[in-house]
């Protein structure tokens, strides 16, 4: 399992701190190992439930999700320097792990697709990702991100990292759902 989950994730490679790119790996094989999903599978279901027929990947949107963090750091870094610091392996970290949770709040539907499962239901995937995080020891920084990525994470305050992953995740959700078309 964790040689699928390092084939999907080649951006774990950007993790310079190895305790962390190692939890990062291991919270994604415990999500696999509680999950009716496999990593394969991430290949070929849509990224969100709420676009019909969304034709973007769960791996898609996701790695496009941790490409569009690690340049935004880089670049607010390059411009703001230590007025506005930035840990990258916390940012790549964390939105490598955004959508964790996600892999125990879908199921397949048996026909290429997915849908919500039972315990999705009850349980969005930033609660349940957060709990994976935590199992796997990550730090509350990581976790942060995940808890605050999405829309829950309007009522509290963000770090710098979770605001840079929460943006690049909403500017690549929010099109498919909102903008304007001509």
């Amino acid at each position: 399992m964790r040689n699928e989950v390092e084939r999907i994730w080649p951006e774990l490679e950007w993790i310079e701190d190895q305790d962390l790119r190692k939890r990062t790996t291991d919270c994604w094989v415990r999500a696999f190992e509680l999950s009716p999903l496999a990593p394969a599978d991430l290949e070929a279901i849509p990224f969100t439930l709420k676009v019909p027929d969304c034709p973007v990947t769960f791996m898609a949107h996701k790695r496009l999700v941790v490409h569009v963090s690690r340049d935004a750091a880089a670049k607010t870094t390059e411009f703001c320097g230590e007025a506005l610091p930035i840990d990258m392996d916390t940012v790549i970290a964390g939105a490598i792990l955004a959508d964790v949770g996600k892999v125990l709040e879908y199921e397949s539907d048996g026909e290429g697709g997915s849908r919500q499962s039972a315990r999705g239901k009850y349980l969005r995937h930033p609660f349940t990702g957060v709990s994976l995080a935590m199992e796997c020891g990550l730090p509350d920084a990581v976790s942060h991100i995940i808890a605050t990525h999405a829309g829950e994470g309007n009522m509290v305050a963000r770090t710098t990292e979770a605001w840079i992953v929460h943006h690049a995740d909403f500017m690549t959700y929010e099109p498919f759902v909102k903008r304007l078309e001509l």
